[in-house]
């Protein structure tokens, strides 16, 4: 493990910090008028998910942690577990559901994930940023309305519900923000 200085922590390092392992979920960096210059790190443990606040200064030392990332594919869900398949070893390895959390619904059959290992034990797992998903259930197209900059609610072939433009119809293919739960454009 290499040490850092805590003014070199950036979002998405992990750290071997406290007795466990923990990513950096926001990191400010504050120059007080009075005093030292500091981080304010936002972490979190990547094995229960807990949350932590802490302060480091530019003199703090901590542990930076490199994850080993392998490209799997998703093969089928049962029993809350998640099946995934490695690309080059042929290996199948089952998750949690919970390592998605609320971005489990774009998780598509055949799709190809990051898994990141720290050793031989899962602790992330990394949809794309972006998925094509169908619209079953939406408002129907209005004519003029389309001037304005507004959106309108659709339900997509998930259950996910999202806003999209008002020229979008049912049957449609979208591309869909799985971080942000947005429209980005027409497929």
């Amino acid at each position: 493990m290499a040490k850092i200085n805590g003014n070199e922590i950036r979002p998405g390092d992990v750290l071997d910090y406290d007795g466990g392992l923990w990513a950096a979920v926001k990191c400010d960096h504050v120059k007080p008028g009075k005093g030292g210059a500091f981080a304010q790190v936002e972490l979190k443990n990547l094995r229960d998910g807990r949350k932590l606040n802490e302060r480091f200064r530019s003199v703090d030392k901590v542990d930076s942690v490199q994850l080993d990332r392998k490209d799997q594919q998703f093969l089928f869900e049962s029993d809350g577990m998640l099946t995934f398949m490695d690309s080059e070893t042929f290996e199948q390895i089952a998750l949690s559901v919970d390592l998605l959390g609320d971005r489990r619904p774009f998780l598509q059959d055949g799709m190809m994930v990051q898994v990141q290992y720290y050793g031989d034990e899962a602790l992330n797992l990394t949809i794309p940023p972006k998925v094509i998903c169908t619209v079953v259930e939406t408002e129907p197209v209005v004519k003029g309305q389309t001037a304005a900059n507004s959106f309108k609610p659709a339900i997509l072939d998930n259950g996910v519900r999202v806003m999209i433009p008002p020229f979008v119809g049912t049957d449609e293919k979208i591309v869909v923000n799985t971080e942000l739960f947005q429209y980005v454009e027409r497929a």
